[in-house]
């Protein structure tokens, strides 16, 4: 295949991989360069190899040979003479780019973290997006470490999660009244913190980290506002993601917060496509899975030659469990498991349907407008799920009388 017809793809996470895969099976090549030295793997499964569950090759990626996937570090773009240019200095010639380049981890300017002598991360703190980050924390943590993560969203949950899990005595610093405040409302996000408050995560909400305390050049302690400090092994950060969008800004494209693509997902060159989470699509950056892979299924379709291949935004639902221990637990630690979509936080007008099992841990929410489901929050059980997503899905009119809502809510719909 020439430079002039090369489909090259700019990163090897789960958008990336999924286009190389559904190309090949539509007969069209491609050439997937990414920078990372291992396997291509899936990113959404990283706290579960950092809480000992499962090994990095179980959640590799399937279906990229070794001759698709360059392993070298993209420096530029040279939208005119349609090449990239790599840290090893070569180059490599495009006859469609895409940017699949995903998101970076935000590091928060706290005092201690960076210094004018030191431009990388003291020993003991950690990110949390990366195999070789998951690698370094599992390295580090061992039974009774004093651990502090900051950040109380998705990724800082599972990672307490995950350390836990691994008999680290966690702290989990959240800045926020409450945990997963994005995804869940507060009930659903009362649960998830008596979930790791039982499994001994000591959480502190509305709680804002001023300062990383450290000493011959390793961590020692977290300081809060208040002036209160935590003593502290490690560190973990995971204060959330933003779009990587280095390389497309060099190279003039539009960017926003994220990429700005069409419903092509063609960007501002229309020799550039980009998906995944370094995509802003309708002025909504996703950084999910389901879009992710939504968006690389219909841009293969696109590049193979189908002309009416189309991107709609995705209505993605979002499921998380944080795992238990397999087999038998002496501690009793059980898998927690929660699903969110559409809109959970209500309008006036709307009607909201709530119930609650304290004893089990259970909590159901959906949220009904002009007699259309446009939202819900699962946490505990989730064998309604299925039911409950599919009349979302489907934006159809709900049966009059309450009836048929309560059995959606509390009947086995098919997950």
């Amino acid at each position: 295949m020439t430079s002039n017809t090369r489909v090259v793809v700019i990163g090897a996470g789960l958008a990336g991989v999924r286009l190389a895969r559904r190309l090949g099976e539509l007969g069209t090549p491609v050439t997937l360069i990414g920078e990372e030295e291992h396997r291509p793997y899936n990113r959404v499964l990283l706290a579960e190899v950092l809480a000992g569950r499962y090994s990095p090759d179980v959640i590799a990626l399937p279906g990229v040979a070794p001759a698709e996937l360059v392993r070298a570090r993209v420096t530029g773009i040279d939208r005119a003479a349609r090449t990239v240019s790599c840290a090893d200095g070569s180059a490599i010639g495009y006859g469609t780019l895409v940017l699949a380049t995903g998101s970076n981890p935000v590091l928060p300017p706290l005092r201690g973290l960076f210094t004018r002598e030191r431009h990388e991360l003291p020993e003991g703190v950690h990110a949390f997006r990366t195999m070789d980050d998951c690698l370094g924390l599992s390295e580090a943590v061992r039974p009774g470490v004093r651990v502090v993560v900051i950040g109380g969203g998705l990724l800082g949950v599972s990672a307490a999660r995950a350390l836990a899990r691994r008999g680290a005595q966690v702290v989990l610093a959240q800045q926020s009244e409450r945990l997963m405040e994005r995804q869940l409302d507060p009930s659903a996000s009362r649960l998830v913190r008596r979930h790791l408050v039982d499994l001994g995560v000591e959480v502190h909400t509305e709680c804002r980290v001023r300062d990383v305390r450290c000493a011959g050049g390793a961590v020692r302690s977290v300081e809060l506002h208040d002036g209160y400090a935590l003593d502290a092994d490690l560190v973990v950060l995971a204060c959330g993601v933003r779009p990587r969008v280095g390389l497309a800004r060099a190279a003039g494209l539009e960017v926003r917060r994220g990429v700005v693509v069409d419903d092509e997902l063609r960007t501002s060159d229309p020799h550039i496509r980009a998906i995944g989470d370094c995509v802003q699509y309708d002025g909504t950056v996703y950084g999910l899975a389901a879009p992710a892979l939504e968006q690389a299924d219909v841009l293969a379709e696109s590049l193979a030659g189908d002309a009416n291949a189309r991107y709609n935004g995705t209505r993605s639902l979002t499921r998380l469990t944080l795992a238990g221990h397999t087999g038998s637990d002496p501690a009793g630690h059980t898998d927690f498991d929660l699903a969110v979509f559409g809109e959970t936080e209500a309008r006036p007008g709307d009607d909201v349907v709530q119930l609650a099992d304290a004893t089990r841990g259970t909590y159901r929410k959906v949220v009904v407008r002009d007699d259309r489901l446009v939202g819900g929050v699962l946490v505990g059980e989730l064998g309604t799920v299925g039911a409950l997503a599919r009349a979302w899905e489907g934006a159809e009119p709900l049966p009059s009388g309450g009836g048929p809502l309560l059995h959606l809510l509390t009947n086995d719909g098919g997950s």
